[in-house]
């Protein structure tokens, strides 16, 4: 007699062993005693299943999405929920024309006056003074561009302190760099300063602007950068006279 520690008598030994000796003395035996013996033998041998009690403590294994592993999607979120949309050079190309025109023509008084001065091989302070006015303007435009993108309602740039007060800084530092005037390298050192927060603010922490505009913005401020040093550069390295003498 087989039983469990409960005291509930689960099958009886001798009815199986019973069933063994009519099987084997009875080879040529129906089909049907064939798969009793089998399912008797199988009740005996297999374990009980589990009660719904004991289901509850299993283990299951928890799989997790891949996506959720990640911090964000392809494009990315910022912590307020708005869209962070990554931009490569490549982006150029779905640039409007007018945008793409008026940018790059812009970097012709950037460019003209290093060109001017290392053709002549001379340094005028009025055209660098010019130049670093023109930047100072530049700088000050952006600035007022992201003010300007903030204000629209649904704009992703918030009005806020952060959008406003960010802002009005690349205007104070072309102010500051117009009362440098006796001093090109300073006043041109502070223009570069501001290009380069302006495209930090841009590109970092300020959300909103489109991938094709990251990308211009990027390329016109190295090279309006790289002119300004360019003429810190000649300065340094050639002689200095005024314009007048240019035109004689």
């Amino acid at each position: 007699m087989i039983l469990f520690a409960s005291g509930r008598r689960i099958f009886s030994g001798l009815t199986v062993w019973r069933s063994l000796q009519k099987i084997t003395s009875a080879p040529n035996s129906t089909t049907k005693t064939q798969l009793l013996f089998q399912s008797q033998a199988s009740s005996v041998l297999m374990p009980p299943r589990p009660s719904s009690s004991n289901s509850l403590l299993s283990i299951r294994p928890v799989s997790w999405h891949p996506s959720r592993l990640c911090h964000g999607d392809s494009q990315g979120t910022t912590e307020g929920g708005q869209s962070k949309e990554g931009f490569s050079l490549s982006a150029l190309a779905q640039a409007p024309k007018p945008a793409l025109y008026l940018g790059f023509s812009g970097l012709i008084p950037f460019l003209s006056a290093p060109v001017l001065m290392a053709a002549t091989q001379s340094f005028y302070p009025e055209i660098a003074f010019a130049q670093v006015v023109y930047g100072a303007a530049i700088v000050s435009f952006l600035g007022g561009a992201r003010w300007g993108f903030a204000l629209p309602a649904g704009s992703p740039a918030q009005p806020d302190w952060m959008n406003l007060g960010n802002s009005v800084v690349p205007s104070l530092l072309a102010w500051l760099a117009l009362l440098c005037r006796d001093n090109i390298t300073e006043g041109a050192l502070v223009v570069i300063m501001g290009l380069g927060l302006s495209l930090h603010y841009d590109l970092t922490l300020l959300p909103g602007y489109p991938s094709w505009f990251k990308a211009m913005r990027t390329v016109l401020t190295l090279v309006a950068t790289f002119s300004l040093a360019a003429t810190l550069v000649i300065k340094n390295f050639c002689s200095e006279k005024k314009l007048k003498e240019l035109q004689n």
